[in-house]
């Protein structure tokens, strides 16, 4: 039956609870101090350009040294690539007792892309080092288009994302986790005073990694721990946290709904379905909610159809879209902001067993078209296509479906960029921009009705796989049926979810082009709806 926010209960795992991970501490704290306030720290970040000159905001810092830190640019052995850096000990007395060096490229050529590659990199060199204490001078950016506000913002994100570690915090006792006294401490400076919009660019950088700590958790849990019922409990304790109502339909509510095809995926697993639905209300007004669906295969095996053993282990990272939103409402909240917004998971396992669906198979979808089952391994779609159907009781002003959908969109746009789809243009374009301006990159691919003659079947109303020619466009059209009542977006996230081989590990993608668009919707309310 249908349950309500409860207290989140244990799964009687020795792994971390749901509690633990939305209640997980920031790994790294963040402040801002203007540039002209020198201070004095364990480590100095120094960006350096291709010509030597070095950011604005450091040329306080240069000038109190008596230009010492351009000289020691100039002189050190930096490799010019963005990115690279030196760690130099450099007893200043009055600055730092080390300098990192923080390779540029040229100033002209140093934009947006560049910025994020120069942070990420930065912040991986000061996660891996054991300094406490850490000031960092804004980088400049060649675009005029991106403001210091942007600047704070991304530099907060990328910083705080560099110091995620999934382990330690997780598996480790409690008395052997990190000392809260010990956090870092890390300060940017900037070439202006502190405003509070700068301080709110702050906080909403921090929020969004705290966003993407939380997908991450979740998506590099083992199968056997992130189950159906843990994604229930992880939403139970999310609402909880901050105060937001949540609704877990069991697989009899959904029975009773007319979920026939999300159950058909789950039906030979021992780990009930579960649809669950978080309700975050922020604005005063009745306006109508953003609609976040997330694909939740906690693992895929294939089902019959079953895949092939090489890689298996990475079909945990399946339930990768149902994170994200996880990611996205946590910021939402985190940052309390004057929106609506609805996150809706289908939580399955799909699983081969006695009671699994077959190729050939005919389901009814809770919208009543039917669906003739040619692969199991197709199977993401068949819970989406329910969960699209119940946004439509919220009225809302967008959907947006969030999905490790196809291997075809993998082929077709590698690891570095997701795939959109869209029914709507101006939907879809604000979508590509924020991707752009987070560094989170999408790529619009076409939804035309071309191709859904791919989907014809001779016993339903369509079938759930289109073939081998355009696989990720088939799948999207698929879903595109359900979608007819609301503006609507697809991210097909399959390339760009998860890394393998010794990086391996959820990435936390695509919170940041989430949050940008919520962040956006949220400060411009003329623009809603």
């Amino acid at each position: 039956m249908l349950q309500m926010s409860a207290s989140p209960k244990s799964n009687g795992s020795a792994h971390a609870t749901p509690v633990e991970l939305v209640r997980r501490r920031e790994p790294v704290q963040i402040g801002l101090r203007p540039a002209s306030q020198l201070g004095k720290s364990d480590l100095l970040v120094l960006g350096v350009y291709s010509d030597g000159s070095l950011p604005r905001a450091a040329e306080p810092f240069n000038a109190a040294l008596d230009g010492r830190l351009t000289e020691l640019a100039k002189q050190a052995d930096l490799p010019k690539k963005v990115g690279e850096t030196l760690l130099v000990y450099y007893a200043s007395g009055d600055t730092a007792r080390r300098v990192l060096l923080l390779s540029l490229g040229p100033r002209n050529e140093f934009d947006g892309k560049a910025y994020h590659k120069a942070l990420a990199s930065a912040a991986q060199a000061l996660a891996s080092s054991s300094t406490r204490s850490v000031d960092i001078p804004l980088l400049d950016v060649s675009d005029a288009e991106h403001s210091t506000a942007w600047r704070v913002q991304q530099a907060s994100r990328a910083l705080a994302d560099g110091y995620y570690k999934f382990a330690a915090p997780l598996f480790a006792s409690k008395g052997a986790q990190q000392d809260a006294t010990a956090t870092p401490q890390l300060c940017l400076l900037v070439e202006e005073s502190i405003t509070p919009e700068l301080e709110h660019a702050a906080r909403s950088g921090r929020a969004i990694a705290e966003g993407m700590a939380l997908t991450k958790d979740l998506g590099n849990l083992p199968g056997n721990v992130c189950n159906p019922g843990y994604l229930a409990d992880a939403a139970r304790a999310l609402g909880k946290e901050f105060g937001f109502p949540v609704e877990v339909l069991e697989r009899e509510d959904m029975a009773k709904l007319g979920m026939e095809s999300a159950l058909s995926v789950g039906k030979a697993s021992a780990e009930p379905c579960r649809f669950i639905v978080m309700k975050y209300f922020g604005s005063e007004a009745e306006e109508k909610p953003i609609v976040l669906v997330g694909k939740g295969v906690t693992f895929d095996t294939g089902g019959v159809s079953l895949k092939p053993g090489d890689d298996l282990d990475m079909m945990k990272y399946d339930m990768c879209g149902a994170a994200s939103v996880f990611g996205a409402l946590k910021m939402v909240a985190r940052l309390a902001l004057p929106i609506n917004v609805i996150g809706i998971i289908g939580a399955v396992e799909n699983m081969p067993g006695g009671r699994a669906s077959r190729p050939g198979d005919v389901v009814r979808s809770m919208s009543g078209q039917t669906i003739e089952i040619l692969n199991t391994d197709a199977e993401g779609r068949l819970v989406l296509c329910d969960a699209l159907t119940y946004a439509e009781r919220f009225q809302p002003a967008f959907v947006i479906d969030i999905a490790t959908l196809t291997g075809a969109c993998v082929i077709a746009l590698g690891a570095q960029t997701s795939g959109l789809f869209a029914n709507d243009d101006a939907l879809a374009d604000e979508l590509l921009q924020c991707g752009t301006d987070t560094g989170d990159r999408a790529w619009r691919m076409p939804l035309w009705d071309e191709y859904q003659e791919q989907l014809k079947s001779n016993f339903a109303d369509m079938s759930n796989l289109g073939g081998r020619p355009a696989g990720a466009v088939t799948a999207a059209c698929f879903l595109s049926r359900f979608t007819k009542g609301y503006r609507w977006a697809h991210l097909d996230i399959a390339g760009t979810a998860s890394v393998g081989g010794e990086r391996k590990g959820a990435t936390g993608r695509p919170v940041p082009l989430l949050s940008e668009f919520l962040l956006k919707r949220a400060e411009q309310p003329r623009a809603r709806g």
